[in-house]
């Protein structure tokens, strides 16, 4: 079976990084399941805060994927308010394309802070140290990108645009649910994943 997800991101990291994620739960989820997600359209959060550019940019997501696809967007929330930032995006986009199902995952601080909460399963990956352990909060790391990154050895740094979406690819997704922003991402592709599905054309008989 065959879903589309259309993903709005703000980050060039992101771009490669979210569609990894995705299929990633996706397995968990149901690994019969095919995703569809298209280049994800990248605004950069000032932008997409601005009046009526989030909602031109679900307006486009929207017109990649079908009457069966779902959007995505995923922002964060640097010293913004999550609870407060999350529902404003949805009512936002809702309000632009309420004839889709549509997710908003606010990663509290950063996207990297999901990394720390999974600290221990990317020891000695990227150059990271081999005794990585999270801190008690990772969410209240103001910079984890900078965390990660005096973690690395040698002479190594934290590149978000190559570092993010290989460690995606390997970060234990279980570990980093205790992270809260991180467990609503979860539920959210979790909940967009249950989106009636359309047949494979190549199944087909």
């Amino acid at each position: 079976m065959v879903l589309r997800i259309a993903c709005v991101v703000e980050g060039h990291a992101e771009r490669e990084s979210v569609p990894i994620l995705l299929r990633r739960i996706a397995q968990t989820v149901d690994p019969e399941l095919t995703l569809e997600i298209p280049q994800p359209i990248r605004i950069p959060k000032s932008k997409l805060l601005k009046a009526g550019e989030l909602e031109r940019a679900v307006d486009l997501a929207a017109r990649k994927v079908d009457s069966h696809g779902s959007i995505l967007i995923v922002i964060d929330s640097d010293d913004d308010c999550p609870a407060e930032l999350g529902p404003l995006l949805l009512g936002r986009a809702i309000s632009s394309r309420g004839d889709l199902p549509v997710g908003v995952v606010v990663a509290k601080r950063e996207f990297e802070a999901w990394f720390i909460a999974a600290a221990a399963s990317l020891q000695g990956q990227r150059g990271l140290v081999e005794n990585l352990q999270p801190p008690h909060d990772p969410e209240e790391i103001s910079d984890a990108k900078g965390w990660l990154g005096t973690r690395m050895v040698g002479e190594g740094s934290y590149t978000s645009t190559l570092d993010q979406p290989a460690l995606t690819a390997v970060f234990d997704l279980s570990a980093a649910r205790a992270a809260d922003s991180f467990e609503k991402c979860y539920r959210e592709v979790t909940r967009l994943l249950a989106r009636p599905k359309t047949v494979d054309p190549a199944s087909r008989p």
